[in-house]
């Protein structure tokens, strides 16, 4: 019988890693999954998992080299992928050093021991379109120009390079996508999309009374998080090592998104949202959209979550949490 693929997944606890994480299991892979001490109360991502037989636990983090070594040295998987950094912009500019660390610096000691250790696998780094963040571009290609407005978005842009470059010199099978927001039902609560779905399910339940949000009139290009995993793995099946944006090409402002998650369960938004200023970002990036051609040309790419699926996918996850916490 021919051998499973043997997979690692940095960040296995998280939204992304954990949808990879049950994708490459439906696909029969044997999946690792790196797990830092700081997660290891929080597996409910991957709480089913858990128990099956092709899933194994590894515990070490990204800013510790050794952890990482022994574990490629021990496992030299055909594939990895690394969806564990710090990709929450607001914070990345209250603890500037940490985020760039974790976003950049681990990724090149990823990239030192995959050159050292394990030259054969395959591996698979997510970018962000906050890398584009003060584009002049209408939409954004793989060829705009890079102008970050934020520490994660630096570090980001550092991790590009870098991958770029053990690819040119070393010749590492290093794969990559430019990811737009991606969201779901099991994004955390910090980030603006979870955070009104919750809101707008205690809404409706009578549990809160006001929705508070900072700048909604700022447009985002906003996909499903599953779609984006879909491509991340099929752009790993590529016999050539390449870069793609991966996005939905649409962008809607805050607002919208809230006007229609209220929609969703018979309200009307401008009765329970005020705005606090205090929640806007330090810099503010300009509406991004995502150009897509390159990825549908090369392997068919489509999006196949509106925006008006991912709404009702996460109200009714959101709706069924409150109510059976009645």
């Amino acid at each position: 019988m021919k051998n499973k693929k043997k997979v690692l997944i940095f960040g296995v606890t998280g939204q992304d890693g954990s949808f990879m994480a049950k994708l490459l299991h439906e696909k029969k892979y044997s999946v690792h999954g790196l797990v830092r001490r700081s997660s290891t109360g929080n597996l409910s991502n991957i709480k089913q998992l858990l128990s099956k037989k092709n899933f194994h636990i590894h515990h070490g983090d990204l800013l510790d080299y050794i952890s990482i070594e022994r574990i490629v040295k021990k496992l030299k998987p055909d594939e990895i992928y690394n969806f564990a950094d710090q990709d929450h912009v607001r914070w990345s500019f209250e603890m500037p050093l940490y985020s760039f660390d974790v976003t950049a610096r681990a990724v090149i000691n990823i990239l030192e021991i995959i050159k050292n250790f394990s030259p054969r696998s395959k591996f698979f780094q997510p970018f962000s379109s906050n890398m584009f963040g003060n584009s002049s571009k209408k939409k954004q290609n793989e060829l705009a120009r890079f102008s970050p407005l934020s520490i994660y978005a630096l570090g980001k842009v550092n991790a590009f390079y870098a991958c770029q470059m053990y690819r040119d010199i070393y010749g590492l099978k290093l794969y990559g996508a430019i990811f737009y927001n991606h969201e779901s039902e099991i994004r955390p609560e910090e980030y603006v999309t979870r955070k009104i779905t919750k809101a707008v399910a205690r809404i409706y339940y009578g549990k809160q009374k006001k929705l508070y949000l900072g700048d909604v009139k700022t447009k985002i290009d906003w996909g499903y998080a599953k779609d984006y995993i879909k491509a991340a793995h099929r752009i790993m099946q590529l016999s050539k090592p390449d870069v793609f944006i991966i996005a939905s090409g649409k962008n809607y402002s805050v607002e919208y998104f809230a006007k229609k998650c209220f929609q969703y369960v018979g309200l009307n938004y401008k009765k329970h949202l005020r705005i606090n200023n205090k929640l806007s970002r330090p810099s503010k990036t300009v509406s991004l959209t995502g150009d897509t051609n390159k990825a549908r040309r090369t392997f068919n790419f489509k999006i196949k979550t509106n925006l008006d699926k991912l709404i009702s996918i996460m109200m009714n996850n959101d709706l069924k949490i409150e109510l059976n916490k009645k």
